[in-house]
């Protein structure tokens, strides 16, 4: 199965609560950490949520 690299450019600062426990699930902490998790519709919906604070890459 794919994989995908997530990094998180922006800030959580000001954002909605919903988005930041999003961030959060997906284990990302400080701006610019990085994970690697599996390409399923369930991250790939948490990343379309808040698309506009990351940056995604396949592996």
């Amino acid at each position: 199965m794919a994989k995908l690299k997530i990094t998180l450019v922006r800030s959580c600062i000001g954002r909605p609560q919903k988005q930041r426990d999003t961030v959060k699930a997906l284990g990302l902490r400080k701006v610019n950490s990085s994970v690697i998790k599996e390409d399923t519709p369930i991250v790939r919906g948490m990343v379309n949520k808040i698309s506009h604070l990351l940056k995604v890459e396949d592996i």
